[in-house]
C-alpha cells in the first residue's frame, strides 16, 4: 500500500507498525530497537509537498530532519549564487536536515522536490526530549550522522 499521509495523523490504513518499519530502514535509525522505533514514529509528522516545493532552504534555521516517504527531491549548496551544485537526490528511506536534531545553526543546503513528495519530519525539539530519556538513541543516531558527513565530505572533495 503507498505511503499517503495526512497531516498530524496517520494515512488512512496505515498502522504504527509500518511506520516503526519504514524508520527502521532509515540509515540513521536502523541501529535502534522496536521500543525506540515506536518512541520516534510517534513524534514524526506527516508532511506533504508538490514538484517544485523548496522543504528547507540554504541558511534559513534548522530545526528538524525529514525522512521521505515517497516522491524524490535534491539537495543543493549554492543555489542563490547562481552556480549550484547539487550534492545528492534522494527517494523514499532517505532522510536530509539531520545536522538540526544536534545543533540550530543555518541550513546547509536547500533541499527541492523534483516531484510530488511525502515526508515525516521530527523537530530538534521533540528529539531532545527523547534523547534526554534514552542516551542509548543518541549513540545509535551520532554513528548514523557521522558515517553521512564523512560520505558528504567525499562527495565534495571528488
Amino acid at each position: 500500500m503507498p505511503y499517503t499521509p495526512t497531516r498530524g495523523h496517520l494515512a488512512e490504513g496505515q498502522t504504527p507498525m509500518e511506520r516503526e518499519e519504514l524508520l527502521e530502514k532509515v540509515p540513521i535509525f536502523s541501529a535502534l530497537d522496536r521500543k525506540h522505533l515506536k518512541q520516534l514514529s510517534k513524534i514524526m509528522v506527516p508532511r506533504s509537498f508538490k514538484s517544485g516545493d523548496v522543504i528547507i532552504k540554504e541558511n534559513d534555521q534548522g530545526a528538524g530532519v525529514f525522512v521521505v516517504t515517497s516522491g524524490k527531491v535534491e539537495v543543493v549548496r549554492g543555489d542563490d549564487s547562481g552556480k549550484p551544485q547539487v550534492l545528492n537526490t534522494l527517494g523514499p528511506g532517505e532522510f536530509f536536515g539531520e545536522m538540526a536534531l544536534f545543533e540550530g545553526f543555518p541550513r546547509s543546503a536547500t533541499v527541492r522536490c523534483l516531484e510530488d513528495t511525502e515526508c515525516l519530519a521530527m523537530t530538534r525539539w521533540d528529539f531532545r526530549a527523547e534523547l534526554s530519556s534514552h542516551a542509548e538513541v543518541a549513540v545509535a543516531v551520532l554513528e548514523a550522522v557521522v558515517r553521512r558527513l564523512r560520505e558528504t565530505d567525499a562527495r565534495l572533495t571528488e
